[in-house]
């Protein structure tokens, strides 16, 4: 697969995944505020992602039984990236948190997929794109989310922005990955 074709595959299935674990937030906060509160809500996101996530981004790899590699891949890099994320927004808020968030993010996923795929020398060049990318979807989304004052449909487009941009970073980090 191209790199071109591997940054659209992984941006425009990551969009989709990312407004499904999205929907749970949007249509599921209520019900969570008085069921786990927003651990559970944050842990049934991180559900959503990764489930979907193999369904529609496996073909990023090649060879044959990819949606079992997939996910032996994407998931330790994913709830790295997870860990890593929340940790930063957690300690500092937003704002700075957030800057903090991303790049701790995804530093952590391209660290774990440039160790799972011994692949080292790419991690500096992938967690890079990966901050890039992930920052302009996540940033992009909160500022059309704000101005929205936070209705349903300005949350499902952050979800959609912050997928296509993240979706564009993984799909490269796969790319890259993947070259030895």
């Amino acid at each position: 697969m191209s790199l071109l074709s591997s940054i659209l595959l992984a941006s425009l299935g990551f969009a989709a995944v990312s407004v499904g674990a999205f929907s749970v937030w949007v249509f599921g906060g209520g019900w969570f505020h008085h069921h786990g509160g927003e651990a559970a809500m944050y842990a049934s996101c991180c559900l959503v992602f990764a489930v979907l996530s193999g369904l529609l981004l496996h073909p990023l790899l090649a060879g044959s039984a990819t949606l079992w590699k997939f996910y032996r891949l994407f998931i330790p890099a994913f709830m790295a990236y997870a860990v890593a994320w929340c940790a930063g927004w957690f300690l500092l808020g937003a704002g700075q948190g957030e800057w903090v968030a991303s790049l701790a993010g995804s530093f952590a996923f391209a660290a774990v997929m440039a160790a799972s795929c011994g692949n080292r020398r790419a991690l500096l060049p992938a967690a890079l794109v990966m901050f890039l990318a992930h920052s302009a979807g996540y940033f992009c989304g909160e500022k059309v989310c704000y101005a929205s004052l936070h209705s349903a449909r300005g949350e499902l487009v952050w979800g959609l922005l912050y997928g296509l941009g993240f979706g564009a970073g993984i799909g490269h980090t796969f790319w890259l990955m993947q070259r030895k």
